[in-house]
């Protein structure tokens, strides 16, 4: 039932559990079924330690119900309990309880003993030691120090704090078991398709305080009636005859005035917000999932938890500098779906050009400036006043101040995806594993050379597996999920060669084992970047 990535996510789960202390983080792609690994997870646990006591966590209800119906799927039967005031559920006592934090979070007395926390969309958990979820768990590990923590998330970062896995946060170690270029090649999601939109939204004024843009600020900036319109009418222009659109906003109130100029040109459309009740948000999806809607405008509420494949359309109407947001609302049209190969997106709000392909975000800094000390400003060159950053002559002399030059946008129809559907396919003949001192960083790495044809130019990749951090984690795991490939195809290994640091020793091996059939690779600057290895 488990696809051979999420088969090799929960492998690699209980090899780093067995092997170390602390709490390990699975990172998937939106779209690549967190839910069935983590049906999969708790089925397995249960099996193989049968007194072990079970809770899965997440922020919002609907989750909770994919999560408990998925595992009702793996497992009908499953010794499971709900406890979540939204699904009207307050049972404690199973083997497995499926939970919401703000129902259970000030009852940890109550649930008792607990081995395994499993936490969906765990880049909500505080990164300093505050905070609903950090204070909750903190309670159990009182009742249980031994409890182990796993998290599931597309987006392993905080704004502000850089990877979860940088202290003072919980997490130690990510699992990152499959990319979403390789889910693309491999048919289990659908492509999205950027284009460049003539009406863009100006957010220079806009202060940021947080890691983002100050909402009131926000609002303010980009709800004009001229602007509303202006997306409407291009999204109306530019979506032909696709069924389903999703617009997200920088407010309850844009949210509302994008749908009320959807409806002024006939369009069908609906409004969800926070402050939707929670019967009629049911029915607003319903309808829209049914078709009786065509477009659905929201405000934060849309971007975790709700999942409709048939999603052909993303209107960014919402600025943000958080890559967290930006690869959720982005990750609702990967999806496939029953009727078209890809959805469109219309980045009206710049987060493509910000944050770039959502194959290759950039985790955000931990020691990025974020707070904005007051309103932004600029000086008259005439009087030397000081104004305010949005105005557009001094409001002391009069002076105008120059238009700033904007560099132009070029965004082609794959930019959103990185351009990783133009890889090239190489059919190997054989490979060359060796140690490699970089000229740069002075550190050791692999250098792994592979071999195609006689008429092919062989692609070496770098694997800095010496280096600090994130890089050197995500080499080595890279490197064991090689190791393990050549063992499974029979090719006898010394026992612990992935455990030692001599690079000569793990070259020479490699070098000898039978190499991957095809690579999928392309021209990442100077060097190639690997996207998949074919066995």
């Amino acid at each position: 039932m488990l696809r051979s990535y999420q088969r090799q996510a929960i492998d690699l789960l209980w090899a780093w559990i067995r092997a170390n202390d602390g709490n390990p983080c699975i990172v998937l792609p939106t779209g690549a079924g967190k839910s069935h690994v983590n049906a999969a997870m708790c089925k397995e646990a249960l099996q193989e330690w049968p007194e072990t006591r079970i809770l899965m966590l997440t922020h919002v209800f609907e989750l909770l119900e994919q999560n408990a119906e998925k595992m009702r799927e793996h497992w009908p039967g499953a010794p499971m309990g709900i406890y979540s005031a939204g699904m009207r559920k307050k049972q404690l006592g199973e083997p497995i309880t499926f939970a919401g934090i703000q129902s259970i979070a000030r009852h940890a007395d109550r649930v008792g003993h607990v081995d395994l926390v499993i936490i969906d969309e765990c880049h909500l958990v505080g990164h300093e030691d505050q905070g609903r979820y950090r204070t909750f768990l903190n309670a159990l590990w009182a009742i249980n120090p031994a409890m182990r923590v796993v998290g599931l998330t597309a987006t392993p970062w905080r704004l502000g704090h850089g990877l979860i896995t940088d202290k003072p946060a919980i997490f130690d170690y990510l699992i990152e078991p499959v990319s979403i270029e390789e889910l693309l090649h491999k048919g289990h999601l659908a492509p999205l398709r950027s284009k460049l939109t003539k009406m863009k939204l100006d957010v220079s004024a806009v202060s940021v305080r947080g890691g983002d843009y100050v909402e009131s600020e926000l609002q303010a900036a980009v709800d004009t009636s001229d602007q509303n319109e202006a997306a409407v009418a291009e999204v109306i222009k530019l979506a032909g005859n696709r069924k389903a659109w999703l617009f997200f906003c920088a407010g309850i109130d844009h949210a509302m005035h994008v749908r009320d100029a959807l409806i002024a040109r006939g369009i069908a459309a609906a409004c969800v917000t926070g402050d939707t009740p929670k019967a009629e948000r049911k029915q607003i999806i319903a309808d829209f999932r049914s078709g009786k809607l065509r477009a659905l405008t929201n405000a934060n509420v849309l971007t975790t938890g709700f999942d409709y494949p048939d999603i052909d359309l993303i209107a960014m109407l919402r600025p943000t500098e958080s890559p967290v947001l930006y690869v959720q609302m982005a990750g609702r049209g990967l999806r496939k779906k029953s009727h078209t190969d890809h959805c469109l997106v219309l980045d009206f709000a710049g987060v493509v050009e910000t944050h770039g392909p959502i194959t290759n975000v950039t985790p955000p800094s931990k020691k990025k400036k974020v707070d904005g000390a007051g309103a932004p400003t600029k000086k008259c060159s005439y009087c030397e006043e000081i104004n305010h950053a949005s105005v557009r002559a001094c409001t002391a002399c009069g002076e105008p101040f120059p238009e700033a030059e904007k560099p132009a946008l070029e965004l082609r129809d794959i930019d959103i995806m990185g351009g990783g559907l133009d890889d090239v396919e190489m059919q190997l003949t054989g490979w060359a594993w060796k140690r490699h001192l970089s000229a740069t960083s002075g550190k050791e790495m692999f250098a792994v050379t592979y071999y195609g044809a006689l008429s092919d130019k062989p692609v070496t990749e770098y694997m800095p597996v010496m280096h600090e951090g994130y890089a050197g984690q995500k080499a080595w795991e890279k490197v064991s999920v090689m190791i393990a490939a050549v063992a499974k195809a029979g090719h006898a290994l010394t026992p612990g060669l992935l455990g030692g640091d001599d690079l000569d020793e793990i070259s020479a091996e490699m070098s000898s084992a039978p190499c991957p059939r095809a690579i999928k690779y392309r021209k990442d600057g100077k060097f190639y970047r690997v996207s998949e290895r074919v066995w």
